[in-house]
């Protein structure tokens, strides 16, 4: 849904992105999904822009990789560091191998086969294999079809090396002091000053200053308190990023040595597997990937050594343990709990037409149920007291009800479900959510998150959505996904829930996991994950707005969003 009263925001997202499956169950032995975002190239693509090699590695089966139509092809995804492989799933298009092999090795040049066939049958795939290495390679050799190769999805699984956990040391870099060529701070990003990169906080940046012009090189560099020995660097880019740069170590923060280094940068979340060792480490830009200068969400450096403090630690997500509820069994007429709930009053936002009452439009049915009534005035006017801003009167032609639990119950993590039968007609937008607790710490939108459960616009009666908005991925650039439920969406109630973690958020529809947010895909692909702090509930029933429209003369009224109950477990 959007942000409060004072907030701005365009429509959700539609990005239909649905998770990898086949039809035969991974071997026991498997180890978890180790390719899914990586650095990947191919021999050659049918069209970059419209089947990219980037494709078949981003966890989307709605998108593709296609090669040019000769033989051999090959594709191959840099796992960042050196693990043990022993699971590889391949989920063809039609145009698909029926002779190809699957290769490992330790530096891209010398390979070892650890999988092959001259009798590949197309579909999904999945390949049982052994082998250690950081770079897993597809070498396509025999044709299906008289076009190239085709996939929707190459998954590689397995264990760090030694089946133990990656050997990166611990994180050094957790707000330590920082310096850069130069930083930005003014309207167009406010205090976007070195610090920002060692926060631990996703949703603040780094960016060189536009004073001058944005010029090349330009550089950040971290101060670890004591010489490391460096393992791993994580670079979180805004979208203005590096396509060249290099790492680079140093004992004095005078004298410098590459460690690193790349002409190929490709932005988003960069994990890079190093080995160096110095008190200094410092990002050297040299190109930049547009018209702007060099930014970053977060420069996270790893290893041994320094003078590391330790960073937040967070809880861990528990499903089952009921901690927050409202079974709305108040008798009919009654107000929802004030101890509970908040009613927001004012008008909308997004070009809603709604005025939100002091829970003139919010009581119990007597039955169970909260009822939550969008309504179109009979005197325009009537049922709107002044506008608490302004101070002055205010008319309106619609009425409706928005609650929260703002300052009253907010969590980090677990699992959010409501049963609720939605509103539904052009031009009405019911919406179940939660935002960032922080955005009443100052904390502006999208900075803050957003966590849509349920969206659902009139003039799609099927649909309903669920969402997530930060900073890089927001309003009509949202990620989340759609689900038609093969009805109207007010024909019934339905369970509508996620599951929310520090690694992923998976959306369900009446039990019917729909949809998956990985932080790793989300981080390479969309921007940074902004959702590992406290939310806070809160339900509309708007009336028009930039998504849905404004109401038409098919549209009846009273509509009622109706909620049996709210829980939390956590």
């Amino acid at each position: 849904m959007r942000s409060r009263r004072f907030l701005s925001l365009g429509v959700a997202a539609t990005l239909a992105v649905t998770l990898f499956q086949v039809s035969s169950s991974p071997a026991a032995a498997a180890g978890a999904l180790i390719s899914q975002g990586k650095p990947v190239t191919a021999s050659s693509t049918e069209n970059a822009a419209a089947f990219p090699v980037t494709a078949a590695v981003d966890g989307n089966t709605g998108t593709r990789w296609s090669s040019q139509f000769s033989d051999p092809q090959w594709l191959q995804v840099d796992l960042g560091a050196t693990y043990d492989v022993d699971e590889v799933r391949v989920n063809w298009e039609a145009a698909y191998a029926r002779g190809f092999s699957v290769q490992i090795s330790a530096n891209a040049s010398s390979w070892s086969t650890v999988y092959t066939t001259a009798t590949g049958t197309g579909g999904a795939q999945v390949l049982p294999v052994t082998g250690t290495g950081r770079y897993v390679r597809l070498n396509l050799t025999a044709r299906a079809t008289q076009w190239g190769y085709s996939l929707w999805e190459f998954q590689v699984f397995g264990t760090p090396d030694g089946g133990s956990g990656p050997v990166d040391g611990g994180l050094l870099s957790y707000n330590k002091p920082a310096t850069a060529s130069t930083f930005q701070d003014d309207g167009a990003c406010s205090g976007c000053v070195p610090a920002r990169v060692t926060d631990f906080d996703p949703a603040t940046r780094w960016a060189t200053s536009s004073t001058n012009g944005w010029v090349d090189p330009g550089w950040i560099t971290i101060d670890l308190g004591a010489t490391a020995t460096i393992s791993k660097v994580v670079l979180q880019w805004d979208p203005a990023y590096a396509t060249a740069y290099q790492i680079q170590v140093s004992s004095n923060n005078t004298s410098w040595t590459t460690i690193y280094q790349t002409n190929a940068g490709r932005g988003f979340k960069e994990t890079l597997t190093v080995n160096g060792s110095g008190r200094y480490v410092r990002m050297y830009g040299t190109a930049r990937s547009n018209g702007y200068g060099y930014s970053l969400w977060e420069f996270q450096v790893y290893g041994t050594g320094g003078n590391p403090t330790p960073p937040p630690s967070l809880p861990t997500p528990d499903f089952t343990r009921l901690a927050w509820s409202d079974e709305f069994n108040g008798a009919n007429g009654a107000t929802p709990d004030p101890a509970k709930w908040t009613a927001e009053t004012g008008p909308g936002v997004n070009n809603e037409l709604q005025y939100y009452t002091n829970n003139n439009n919010a009581r119990m049915d007597g039955a169970g149920n909260l009822v939550i009534q969008a309504r179109r005035e009979v005197t325009p006017g009537s049922s709107c007291p002044p506008d608490p801003l302004s101070g002055g009167s205010t008319t309106c032609q619609y009425t409706s009800g928005r609650l929260n639990t703002a300052g009253k119950f907010d969590f980090t993590y677990g699992r959010v479900e409501a049963r609720i039968r939605v509103s539904s007609g052009q031009g009405l937008w019911p919406a179940f959510w939660m935002l960032g607790s922080n955005f009443f710490q100052g904390r502006p939108w999208p900075a803050s998150g957003e966590i849509d459960i349920l969206e659902h616009v009139g003039k799609e009666p099927n649909n309903v959505y669920s969402t997530l908005h930060a900073p890089a991925y927001f309003g009509a650039g949202g990620y989340g996904s759609p689900l038609n439920l093969g009805q109207a969406a007010n024909a019934a109630f339905h369970v509508f829930a996620v599951e929310w973690g520090p690694t992923q958020m998976r959306f369900f529809v009446d039990g019917n996991n729909f949809f998956t947010a990985s932080k790793d895909t989300v981080e390479s692909t969309r921007g940074p994950w902004v959702y590992d702090h406290p939310f806070f509930l809160i339900m509309n029933n708007a009336v028009g707005g930039d998504w849905p429209g404004p109401p038409n003369a098919s549209t009846s009224f009273p509509q009622n969003m109706m909620i049996d109950y709210v829980r939390v477990y956590r």
